[in-house]
C-alpha cells in the first residue's frame, strides 16, 4: 500500500508538469484553432532562465521573472511570425510554430553549453513523510503539484470574472460574433500565447527540479500532446485531468513493470500514448472535448 501512495504522490506531481504544458496548448488551439508545436522550446527557454537568474535574485523570484520573460518570448513570436498567417489554412500556421520551436531551442541551446546546469531549485530529492502512512513525498512533487493548483484556480479566476478573460472566452466561442462586439481578436491571440509561454516556464522549471537543464529538456513536452488529445483539445479542465490521469499511470506502471518482465523495460514511456488510442477508441473528441455536429 505505501508503494502504491507513493506512486501515485509522484504520478500527480509528474501530472501538474503536464498538466501546465496541455494547458498552454489548449488555450492557444482555443484562441486560435491551431496547434502550437513552440510550446518545448518556451518550456526549455524558461527553465534556462531560470538557471541563470537563480544566483542574482533567488528561486522564488527567478521563476516569476523568467515566466514573465517566456511569455514576453511568446508574445514576439506571435506578432512577428503568426499574427501575419491569421487567415492561411490552420495547417501552415502548425508548420510555422514547428519552426519557431526549432530555431528558439537552437538559440536556448547555446546559452546551456556545455556546463551542467541546474535552476537552482530549494528542494532537490529531498522528501517529506506523510504522518500516519509512512509514506515519503519528494517536496519538488509537492511544490509542482501545488503550483499547479494556485495556477488553476488563478486562470478559473481569470477567465471568469475578468473583462479579458471574457473576452477571450467570446473569440474562443465565435471569433465573427466577438469581433461584432469589439473585441479585440488579436489582443486575444496575443495574450493566448503569452499565457500558454508563461506556463510552459513553470512547467519547465518544475521538469527540472531535482536533475539539470539540458538540451534534451523539452523531450517531456512531447507527452502533453497525447494528455490534450486524451482530455479532448479545447477543454482546459480535460488539460488538467487528462495530466494527472498521465502522470500516475506513467508512475504506476514504472513501479510495478517489475512484476511484468516480458514487457520490457521502460514500457512507462509509451503508456500516455496506449492510453490516448485507448479513450479515441470510446471519445474519438477526447474524455472533455466538445463534440462537433456536421448537418448533412
Amino acid at each position: 500500500m505505501t508503494e502504491l501512495l507513493e506512486s501515485v504522490l509522484r504520478g500527480l506531481g509528474t501530472g501538474s508538469v503536464y498538466a501546465l504544458l496541455a494547458l498552454g496548448f489548449v488555450i492557444i488551439y482555443k484562441a486560435t484553432r491551431v496547434i502550437s508545436f513552440a510550446q518545448p522550446a518556451f518550456m526549455l527557454a524558461g527553465a534556462v532562465l531560470v538557471t541563470y537568474l537563480a544566483g542574482p535574485v533567488g528561486f522564488w523570484l527567478a521563476v516569476p521573472v523568467a515566466a514573465l520573460l517566456t511569455a514576453g518570448l511568446a508574445l514576439g513570436v506571435e506578432r512577428v511570425a503568426v499574427r501575419p498567417m491569421v487567415g492561411r489554412p490552420a495547417f501552415v500556421v502548425a508548420i510555422i510554430t514547428l519552426g519557431v520551436d526549432v530555431a528558439v531551442r537552437v538559440v536556448v541551446n547555446g546559452f546551456i553549453g556545455l556546463d551542467v546546469r541546474h535552476v537552482g531549485d530549494p528542494w532537490g530529492l529531498r522528501t517529506v513523510a506523510i504522518p500516519g502512512t509512512g509514506v515519503d513525498l519528494q517536496q519538488r512533487h509537492l511544490g509542482a503539484f501545488l503550483t499547479t493548483t494556485v495556477l488553476i484556480l488563478a486562470l478559473f479566476a481569470f477567465f471568469r470574472f475578468t473583462r479579458m478573460g471574457l473576452a477571450m472566452r467570446a473569440a474562443a466561442y465565435d471569433q465573427e460574433a466577438a469581433l461584432a462586439q469589439g473585441v479585440s481578436v488579436g489582443a486575444v491571440f496575443a495574450l493566448a500565447w503569452g499565457l500558454a509561454g508563461g506556463l510552459a516556464a513553470v512547467a519547465g522549471t518544475f521538469a527540472a527540479a531535482g536533475a539539470s537543464v539540458d538540451a534534451a529538456l523539452w523531450l517531456i513536452a512531447l507527452t502533453a500532446l497525447p494528455v490534450i488529445i486524451l482530455g479532448g483539445l479545447d477543454s482546459l479542465p480535460g488539460a488538467v485531468v487528462g495530466g494527472l490521469a498521465v502522470g500516475m499511470i506513467q508512475e504506476l506502471t514504472a513501479t510495478y513493470q517489475q512484476h511484468a518482465p516480458w514487457l520490457g523495460g521502460n514500457v512507462s514511456v509509451i503508456t500516455p500514448y496506449v492510453l490516448m488510442l485507448l479513450v479515441l477508441l470510446v471519445r474519438p473528441y477526447g474524455l472533455f472535448g466538445t463534440r462537433e455536429v456536421e448537418r448533412v
